[in-house]
């Protein structure tokens, strides 16, 4: 089903124009570093969570999530307590241009261990409702920096340059995907957290820094928990197991 995102588009002067961008598609990558080994840390990450990643599958792998799982809440409701977010590159591929924004990949961690594909469906991929134009930064690309905390604490931090250039996470997609021409968003990946443990809480915020340009995009979301609302006696278990 078609997703209409909103979003501000900020140009390198500060002055922004809102726009509408049609989405049809959207694709969460993994292991989308350029040293794979790189990738090996956040895969023990969430490996100590439980969680196994399907190596068969070349890397970077493709998950392709319904467009309606797309937000720029700062509000996100979610079942489970052991969910945590992912800060990410995210590109808006639209009909005139690509633009590039952050994200965060809010993963619920107890059903990525029965699948990663479904964890990632069910809670909301959040997106900071701002935007700029991939060439606007292509040639500086490499210095800018992803950062995430978590209730105030600092979680994740790397330089883009750590993941796949844009132009080739579009091109490892539609080697390996049939995405549309245009109408399609990108979440680019992750990397490990700074203390090498995935971690939970109920605030996260996020950040992409431009230190060429002196310019970031940030955006915070806060975590409702819908199962708590649920008086004692009456919680459905979200899992088989009773969990």
């Amino acid at each position: 089903m078609p997703f209409t995102l909103e979003a501000d588009v900020v140009a390198v002067d500060g002055s922004t124009q809102a726009r509408s961008f049609p989405v049809a598609r959207m694709y969460n990558l993994g292991s989308a570093t350029r040293d794979a080994q790189v990738a090996v840390h956040h895969q023990e990450e969430v490996a100590a969570a439980g969680v196994r990643i399907a190596f068969d599958v070349p890397a970077p792998r493709i998950y392709p999530i319904a467009p309606h799982a797309l937000t720029t809440s700062d509000a996100v409701e979610v079942h489970g307590d052991r969910t945590s977010g992912e800060v990410e590159i995210v590109l808006v591929v639209a009909e005139d241009d690509v633009y590039v924004g952050v994200g965060s990949d809010h993963t619920d961690r107890d059903l990525e261990r029965v699948s990663i594909v479904y964890s990632k469906q069910t809670c909301p991929n959040v997106l900071a409702p701002r935007l700029w134009r991939l060439s606007d930064v292509v040639d500086h690309w490499d210095d800018c920096v992803l950062e995430s905390w978590v209730d105030g604490r600092p979680y994740q931090r790397t330089p883009t340059g750590t993941f796949l250039s844009p132009e080739d996470l579009l091109a490892v997609l539609r080697e390996r995907a049939n995405p549309p021409d245009h109408g399609f968003v990108l979440y680019a990946g992750t990397i490990v957290a700074l203390d090498g443990r995935l971690d939970y809480g109920s605030t996260w915020s996020f950040r992409l820094h431009d230190p060429v340009l002196d310019r970031e995009i940030t955006h915070s979301y806060e975590l409702t928990g819908l199962m708590t609302e649920m008086a004692e006696g009456f919680r459905v278990p979200l899992t088989v197991d009773g969990g």
